[in-house]
């Protein structure tokens, strides 16, 4: 457990510094070299005979070459879409959902027939596919190497504050978007690390339990495709309302997972929670565009996902400590459908204050225009001011 856990705060606490490597060396040099050393720590893995190693090759080395490799493909997509950027973020994450369903099937064959080690050597092949994808990134957003020292020239390491842009943190917008949704996270994977044992305490061992993660599955994937084509419609930063109605509705269903008496009710409500949990995760990056440009999207994703990793951590080991003390999931789940709603909340203030920014930057040259027509008006009125006179005269001789 510990050795998965680690791997997953590995993803997403390494994102900031993927994403400097990213504005350093651009997305395909950084996606290449991540699968690459993916495949080294999976490979490594599957020769490893006790736990401690996999801590090192799993848990870290693996995981540091996936959050390597994630990242580009997020950032790539707003080098060549904008307008149905929505939709081509639905597509590529609409993948996950769909090794989120198959993938447990096919792993359980394989370790009953080739044993684990063989298992880990299998998904080398998948690896060696990301590796060869990563070729494919041409970015067209020059990256700070090519700004510090031009396509021909020498690279020489750009001052700090371009190593570390945290200049994005200066946009208001984007600093309540970065800690509203961490905020809402603490409760927001409960239900997915928790949900099966629940299912054991309350039913047994009576019904199939991986009928809610096909659910999950299979709704996420289409939740993502449907919201992520909807967010092309939805101007500027009035996409956020869609991730304000997933939390929403994803708070609400934790909060009704104790109520459900029935395995068919638990269905319905896994039903609605991949779906908006679909529609959270595909509008992330066209919401990143918005908020900061195309020019610093890579390091406002990576800083967001390095704050992610917080509450993702504590907050399913705090429902599980819950769970030691009472004794049921019942309290965990009710409090897991608070953060979502608070975050959400704090969410709706983000098209408010977009909008306002945006005024005060059109003010600016706006005004400096208006007093240049306004001078060039008052100079043209002195002239024909002191020209008609002069007609009169010439007329009346």
């Amino acid at each position: 457990a510990w050795v998965s856990s680690l791997s997953m705060g590995m993803v997403f606490f390494c994102s900031p510094i993927v994403s400097i490597f990213t504005d350093l060396f651009g997305c395909r040099k950084v996606a290449v070299t991540g699968a690459a050393v993916g495949l080294v720590g999976l490979l490594s893995s599957s020769f490893v005979s006790t736990i401690e190693p996999l801590y090192f090759t799993y848990g870290i080395l693996f995981a540091c070459g996936c959050s390597f490799a994630y990242q580009p493909s997020l950032v790539i997509l707003g080098h060549y879409f904008k307008k149905r950027l929505g939709l081509v973020n639905g597509i590529v994450t609409a993948g996950s959902s769909l090794f989120t369903v198959s993938l447990p099937f096919l792993l359980r064959v394989l370790i009953d027939s080739v044993d684990l080690c063989n298992t880990l050597r299998v998904l080398c092949i998948l690896m060696f596919v990301l590796f060869l994808a990563g070729f494919t990134y041409k970015p067209l957003v020059p990256n700070t190497k090519d700004q510090e020292g031009g396509k021909k020239g020498k690279f020489k390491l750009p001052p700090a504050k371009k190593i570390c842009n945290f200049s994005v943190f200066k946009v208001l917008s984007y600093r309540i978007w970065a800690f509203g949704i961490p905020a809402a996270l603490f409760g927001y994977f409960v239900p997915y690390v928790h949900l099966m044992n629940h299912v054991k305490d309350r039913f047994g061992d009576s019904v199939p339990e991986e009928v809610l993660l096909l659910c999950l599955g299979i709704t996420s994937g289409v939740g993502r495709l449907i919201f992520g084509r909807v967010a092309d419609y939805i101007p500027g930063a009035k996409k956020i309302y869609l991730q304000v109605a997933s939390f929403f509705f994803i708070g609400l269903m934790s909060m009704m997972i104790p109520l459900c008496n029935v395995f068919g009710a638990l269905v319905a409500v896994c039903l609605f929670m991949g779906l908006f949990d679909g529609c959270f995760i595909c509008i992330m990056a066209p919401i990143a565009f918005e908020l900061v440009g195309a020019q610093d999207v890579s390091q406002a994703i990576g800083f967001l996902l390095g704050l992610m990793s917080v509450p993702m951590t504590v907050g399913p080991p705090i429902a599980g400590l819950l769970r030691d003390k009472l004794g049921t999931y019942d309290v965990a789940f009710y409090l897991a459908g608070v953060p979502p709603l608070i975050g959400g909340a704090i969410l709706c203030f983000i098209p408010w204050v977009h909008e306002r920014q945006k005024l005060k930057e059109r003010a600016k040259p706006v005004d400096g225009e208006t007093t240049e027509k306004m001078l060039e008006n008052e100079c043209t009125w002195v002239l024909d001011s002191r020209e008609k006179p002069v007609k009169e005269l010439d007329s009346g001789c």
